[in-house]
C-alpha cells in the first residue's frame, strides 16, 4: 500500500491543525456572538425601561394635569355661579334701596301736602275764627 510520506504527513497535520484552529475560531466567533446578541438585548432592555420610565412619568404627569384642569374648570363654574348669585342678590339690593328712596320720597312729598293742608286748615280755621269774632263784635253792640 501506499505509505504516506514525511511531505505528505507534514500536509496532513497543518490541514488538521488548520481545520482545528478554524474549529476553535467558529466557536470563538460563535461565542463572541452569542455575547453581543446578549449584550444587545441587555442594552435593548435597560434603553426600554429608561424610556418606559420617562413615559410613564410623562403620562402620570399629564394624568394629573388632566385631573386639575378639570378641578379648575369645576371651580371656574363653581366660581361662575356664585358671581351671579351675588349680581342678583346686589341688583335685588339695588332694587329695595331704589324703592326705599322711592318710598322715602313718597313719604316726604306726603309730609309736605299735610303740611299744606295744615297749613290751609289752620289758615282756614284763624280766618273763621276772625269772622266770627268780628261779627260777633258787631253783633254785641247793636243787641246792648
Amino acid at each position: 500500500m501506499f505509505q504516506p510520506t514525511h511531505l505528505e504527513r507534514m500536509l496532513s497535520n497543518i490541514m488538521k491543525e488548520h481545520s482545528q484552529r478554524m474549529n476553535q475560531r467558529r466557536d470563538e466567533l460563535e461565542y463572541k456572538r452569542k455575547v453581543a446578541i446578549n449584550a444587545t438585548n441587555e442594552f435593548t432592555s435597560l434603553m426600554m425601561d429608561h424610556l418606559n420610565v420617562g413615559v410613564a412619568q410623562a403620562y402620570l404627569n399629564q394624568k394629573k394635569l388632566d385631573s386639575e384642569a378639570k378641578q379648575l374648570a369645576a371651580h371656574s363654574q363653581q366660581l361662575l355661579r356664585q358671581s351671579e348669585q351675588w349680581a342678583n342678590l346686589l341688583d335685588g339690593f339695588h332694587k329695595i334701596l331704589k324703592e326705599i328712596g322711592d318710598v322715602d320720597n313718597w313719604a316726604r312729598t306726603i309730609e309736605a301736602d299735610m303740611k299744606t293742608v295744615s297749613s290751609a286748615l289752620e289758615y282756614a280755621y284763624n280766618v273763621d275764627k276772625q269772622e266770627c269774632i268780628q261779627q260777633t263784635s258787631r253783633e254785641s253792640p247793636s243787641t246792648l
